[in-house]
């Protein structure tokens, strides 16, 4: 790895080389190694940057939206740090240059996928706390990514479809197909019911007063299966 030139992308002197080589090597590579403790891979740093990121962007958008509920904020924070935006960021910042991939990993693609992309970059904040302190992780983020997460940006964060297709589209799962499969009560109070299926497999099911609402219900359920499969 070249810690200058990563530095440099970044706009950060990096000092400690032992920490980033590890945010940076994947299992696929430390197996391959595997029985030389030097080599270890970066699922614990994945595991502290994760967090790390909750707290940072939890606090950057407390303080930047002070009209907003709870809940609101809670959905903007799952856009700002879910799978295909902390790829996004990684792409944009070249990441995927420096990871360590074993073999097979390389071969079928690994460097480009949004799943490992989003594990480095949360591995990479997780070693820039160790070094830097939570003021170095604030002062990366409010340089390099905060000014990209305007208002136009955030506001899909109330859109499930949109980020669940995001998802699909990056990973080339399929399609997606939307049904309405139920509607319950009288004309003028209506509730809708909305399924949301890929490739023949149920993902979430959702309800509400439109059929619209109940999409986005159906499209929320089905990203928080997604999220459980990648923890």
């Amino acid at each position: 790895m070249n810690l200058a030139e990563l530095g440099e992308k970044i706009g950060l002197a990096l000092e400690n080389e032992k920490l980033y080589l590890q945010a940076f090597t994947h299992t696929s590579y430390a197996h391959e190694k595997k029985g030389d403790r030097s080599q270890e891979d970066n699922e614990r740093l994945e595991f502290l940057g994760d967090a790390v990121l909750e707290l940072t962007v939890s606090e950057f958008l407390f303080h930047r939206y002070p009209q907003l509920n709870e809940g609101d904020l809670t959905r903007m924070r799952a856009r700002v740090v879910c799978e295909p935006s902390l790829a996004a960021f990684a792409k944009e910042l070249d990441f995927g240059k420096h990871v360590r991939l074993g073999k097979g990993e390389e071969l079928t693609g690994g460097r480009n996928r949004p799943a490992l992309l989003a594990d480095v970059f949360e591995a990479f904040i997780g070693a820039l706390y160790l070094e830097k302190g939570l003021d170095g992780v604030k002062g990366f983020l409010q340089s390099v990514i905060f000014p990209r997460i305007d208002d136009e940006w955030l506001a899909q964060a109330t859109d499930a479809k949109s980020q669940l297709q995001e998802v699909v589209q990056q990973e080339r799962l399929g399609s997606l197909e939307y049904q309405i499969v139920d509607v319950q009560g009288p004309a003028h109070d209506r509730q809708f019911v909305a399924e949301v299926w890929l490739n023949g497999r149920k993902l979430g099911r959702g309800s509400g007063r439109s059929k619209k609402e109940a999409e986005q219900r159906a499209a929320a359920e089905g990203l928080q299966q997604f999220q459980k499969r990648n923890t």
